[in-house]
């Protein structure tokens, strides 16, 4: 069985789109991180949408980085979008997820800005956007998308009042209202199909969830993976607001809307985003190999969940990534991670002898965080030291461990 996870994981991962927005919550990532004008970010960019969403606090630089290129075509595809459209038709490609004849928008206005790379994969992928027939958003394509609209299609046709009960919650007038819908259907939504289908891996992959997560949850949450699934919704329905909470409303309705969206998709924002986003530039390949080819400091890392894998599968590759991150840091350098685990307890030793965590600010934007997936965030900043020539740091780094 762990095999067969593994290769179903590699497989959808090795071929496909993942994530069609971004699952961290950009604002709880601001609070921590403090961006400036002096920033420079190393990230990985998922969906992109939090790449647009830092802009917004005038980083000097942001440098978006996928091994998955798919992921890096989308936030091609954006960036093109907000250089080239209007508002109005960002909305619709973004907001919406759907633009009736995309097509010729892509051809004459979109295309001509991206890599090659991103061209052959938007070229056979225009359908994502189509208003007609299929799936009528992009929030339901890619491997999450079929997720969401897998769930939402079998609800809608054979629990219908289960389906109309949820999308009620969306729109709840007050948190407390929102509660007490919430209570009176838990019981049909974590039922034995739910507790079943949390534990395939087939689903698990889709939704970015590698076999090394799963171990960890399964080892450190009480009830295991079952028991983490319902209390992370229960968090998420009975405490957080919904009608702000659009990371839930674009999976459950398979779009936005403009009072509940991020804000790179809100039209306050649309001008600042055309003047500053070139400042993101995108690199197709792993973290290390960035931090290898990148000449300069960094100010701020923001790793999303992906040392979880590492540390399962690669422990070599995770004590040499984290040389290199320590090796690109400036000081008071800022590092962000999250985990499925309820603890970061697998990074190598000398990451503690160089870096300061911040677990109260940590804690409390994690209990805020309106995601509310994963099992912690790790926020730490370098400890002062000497400058290093960065030339020379990994070997530096190399002799001092």
């Amino acid at each position: 069985m762990l095999g067969i996870y593994d290769r179903i994981f590699k497989a959808t991962h090795g071929s496909r789109l993942i994530y069609n927005t971004c699952w961290e919550d950009p604002a709880a990532d601001r609070e921590m991180l403090k961006l400036g004008a002096d920033s420079r970010v190393a990230m990985i960019t998922s969906a992109g949408c939090n790449a647009l969403d830092y802009l917004l606090d005038n980083p000097q630089a942001i440098h978006s980085i996928d091994v998955n290129s798919r992921q890096n075509a989308l936030l091609e595809l954006k960036i093109a979008a907000i250089s080239e459209l209007k508002h109005e038709e960002f909305f619709q490609l973004f907001g919406l997820g759907a633009y009736r004849n995309f097509r010729a928008l892509y051809l004459t206005q979109l295309r001509p800005k991206l890599s090659l790379s991103a061209q052959l994969f938007w070229d056979a992928n225009a359908h994502y956007f189509s208003t007609t027939g299929g799936r009528g958003s992009l929030y339901f394509q890619g491997a999450s998308g079929d997720v969401a609209w897998g769930v939402g299609s079998s609800l809608k046709i054979l629990r219908p009042k289960l389906h109309r009960a949820l999308l009620e919650l969306l729109d709840s007038e007050t948190l407390a209202i929102q509660c007490q819908r919430y209570e009176a259907i838990e019981p049909k939504i974590f039922g034995p199909m739910l507790r079943w289908l949390v534990r395939q891996p087939m689903l698990l992959s889709l939704l970015g969830v590698p076999r090394a997560q799963r171990d960890l949850i399964e080892r450190q949450f009480p009830g295991g993976v079952t028991s983490y699934v319902r209390a992370k919704l229960r968090y998420v329905f009975t405490q957080t607001y919904l009608r702000s909470n659009y990371f839930w409303r674009v999976y459950l309705t398979g779009q936005y809307s403009e009072s509940c969206c991020p804000n790179y998709l809100k039209a306050e924002h649309f001008e600042t985003l055309k003047a500053r986003v070139n400042r993101i530039s995108i690199y197709t390949g792993t973290f290390e190999d960035f931090l290898i080819a990148y000449p300069d400091s960094i100010t701020h890392f923001v790793l999303l969940d992906h040392q979880d894998w590492m540390a399962a599968h690669l422990p070599m590759a995770l004590n040499s990534e984290w040389r290199y991150i320590l090796a690109r840091s400036a000081p008071k350098a800022k590092v962000l991670l999250r985990s499925a685990g309820l603890a970061v307890d697998f990074l190598p030793e000398f990451v503690a002898a160089n870096l300061v965590q911040d677990k109260p600010l940590a804690n409390h934007w994690h209990e805020l965080d309106r995601v509310g997936t994963y099992g912690c965030t790790w926020l730490a900043e370098l400890r002062p030291r000497e400058s290093l020539n960065y030339s020379n740091a990994v070997t530096a780094l190399a002799v001092a461990a």
